[in-house]
């Protein structure tokens, strides 16, 4: 990869290593103060619902702005000061209303800067991997420390710990601030005839449902794998895992997509996903099988992810990639986030995580099934 895309790779890292602070370890947080699974689904659950509000708001200010770069780097030091306001918060109001203001900006950014990334490459999209890899890179640093890093100085230390990769974040953005909105290519169609192409709503559909069953992961892994009896090191360790083996498929993703194609990879990840999750409700008391059910995360994740992005090239080209990813994040990560965040608190408080991973093998089962009746590229 040449090096005018390294301060891509840069923005990937520090904005994923402080979602590798947040993912795993809010809710331990949240729990500390002496809050229920019902709080800590709604955070999550607001977490991702900015992500449905978010991008397209967001992409409306962008839209007619000669200096989207500016607006990035706006966003992201927003994005900072509203998260200092965890380390005020106690009460479940005040914990949810800063959630609220933290995701929205958060969550608006990410979409912007994949079209960013993929109007740069432009006709080496297929290399979209080797970019958002060094994002797993951080999220790994950051994700597999952060349990020993709790341990040691306390649950209160989160959101003080969480800070300086917020501001990192920043600094990682100011190299955008000059980048120029995507260029038009001629005959775009507008929106609302890009989401009636063929395979587009099959498409969504079936990243929602893959989101969704990824609901008891984020919301309640930390907590599912203590309440087996693992220590903050070893839960970091097995979210280090997974975050590893995901940034060596992330790497071999170009060569898996142009080999067997993104829509069988697509089917392959959801079965693999489906098992994953099977595995992780009922044999949670075994470090060696959790160790392999993360490593199914590679699938999951990594290719699964990469996958969508090609797909998102054929579906929404040219300057339309903003509208299409700003569509793609507020209906995959954002209603399937707060469905998958609302399923999780539901069946953990009715039968503990073996519920509520069952619940998201099942549905990730289900869009599997869909999948199988697309038609191959």
């Amino acid at each position: 990869m040449d090096a005018s895309f390294r301060r891509y790779s840069i923005f990937y890292f520090c904005y994923y290593a402080a979602l590798g602070a947040y993912t795993p370890y809010i809710g331990r947080w949240v729990t500390s103060l002496g809050h229920g699974g019902y709080v800590v689904g709604a955070m999550l659950g607001l977490w991702y619902g900015t992500r449905i509000v978010a991008p397209p708001l967001w992409t409306a200010l962008l839209h007619r702005s000669k200096s989207p770069g500016s607006w990035f780097v706006a966003g992201t030091a927003l994005t900072l000061v509203c998260f200092a306001g965890f380390t005020l918060s106690r009460s479940a109001w005040a914990l949810l209303a800063v959630m609220t203001a933290f995701g929205f900006f958060y969550n608006a950014v990410m979409p912007q800067f994949e079209a960013m990334t993929l109007a740069a490459l432009g006709a080496d999209s297929h290399q979209y991997g080797r970019l958002r890899v060094w994002g797993s890179i951080g999220f790994l640093l950051v994700a597999s420390s952060y349990g020993a890093l709790l341990d040691r100085f306390g649950d209160p230390a989160f959101p003080w710990l969480t800070l300086p990769l917020l501001f990192a974040t920043l600094l990682a953005a100011r190299p955008h601030r000059h980048d120029p909105a995507p260029v038009e290519v001629a005959e775009s169609e507008p929106p609302v005839h890009l989401w009636r192409r063929p395979g587009v709503r099959r498409f969504l559909l079936i990243a929602l449902l893959m989101q969704m069953g990824f609901g008891p992961f984020y919301v309640f892994y930390t907590l599912h794998m203590q309440a087996h009896g693992h220590t903050g090191l070893e839960v970091g360790s097995l979210w280090g895992l997974g975050v590893l083996i995901e940034i060596a498929l992330f790497w071999q993703a170009p060569q898996l997509i142009a080999r067997h194609g993104a829509q069988r990879l697509i089917m392959f990840c959801l079965l693999t996903t489906s098992l994953r999750w099977a595995a992780t409700a009922w044999f949670a008391d075994s470090m060696l099988l959790m160790a392999a059910a993360q490593l199914l995360h590679a699938f999951s994740f990594a290719v699964f992810h990469a996958c969508c992005m090609r797909r998102m090239v054929d579906f929404f080209p040219g300057k339309m990639a903003r509208h299409g990813q700003s569509l793609y994040f507020g209906f995959s990560s954002g209603v399937g986030g707060v469905l998958g965040a609302g399923m999780a608190a539901w069946m953990w408080d009715l039968g503990g995580g073996a519920w509520a991973f069952t619940a998201g093998a099942i549905v990730v089962a289900v869009a599997a099934l869909i999948q199988s009746q697309a038609r191959s590229p």
